[in-house]
């Protein structure tokens, strides 16, 4: 099937951050918890770009903001766990975004392998070490080895699509679509 194209103007090809943020949008991205064990209690953020790296060896990666006060407190630890989250999940995801405060108050949870925290009912859990990281403008592009990983749900995952937290679109059978 033939698609017909039209030539980019002039004036889409400005890239500002305001453009390029407003077109991202568009693109859906998962949600997950990056959380991880530290002397004072568990921390963790929200990121919404985690994804597969490397089957061999095992490496996740994510993008938190270099602005994050939380990813600076979880990079001297050397462990965290990854939780995916789940549609019901929306208010842990908003939680878990916001900078400061005790975010894990009321939160359930338990120890993944490292002792990171895992967050109940998320879809999936990566306990990971700590690779390396590497700048990527206004984020830090980190690399985590999973070390153990678990699927523990068949609910649907919730993503980050045009500006809030949603579940992902599912068939009229309720089943989460799947390439054939």
């Amino acid at each position: 099937m033939l698609v017909e194209t039209r030539p980019a103007t002039s004036d889409s090809s400005v890239v500002t951050p305001e453009t390029f943020r407003r077109v991202m949008a568009q693109v859906p991205t998962s949600v997950t918890v990056v959380a991880a064990m530290t002397g004072q209690g568990p921390v963790g953020l929200t990121v919404g770009t985690f994804v597969s790296a490397s089957l061999e060896p095992p490496l996740i990666g994510f993008l938190p903001a270099r602005s994050s006060t939380t990813w600076p407190l979880i990079v001297p630890i050397g462990e965290f766990c990854v939780s995916v989250l789940a549609d019901g999940h929306e208010e842990l995801g908003q939680r878990f975004a916001r900078s400061g405060g005790p975010k894990f108050d009321g939160v359930r949870w338990h120890p993944a392998p490292s002792g990171a925290p895992i967050i109940d009912g998320a879809l999936a859990w990566f306990d990971c070490r700590f690779e390396r990281s590497f700048s990527a403008g206004d984020h830090w592009f980190v690399l985590g080895r999973v070390r153990a990983m678990a699927l523990n749900s068949t609910g649907r995952p919730l993503v980050f699509c045009q500006g809030s937290l949603r579940p992902l679109a599912t068939d009229a059978n309720d089943n989460v679509r799947k390439d054939d």
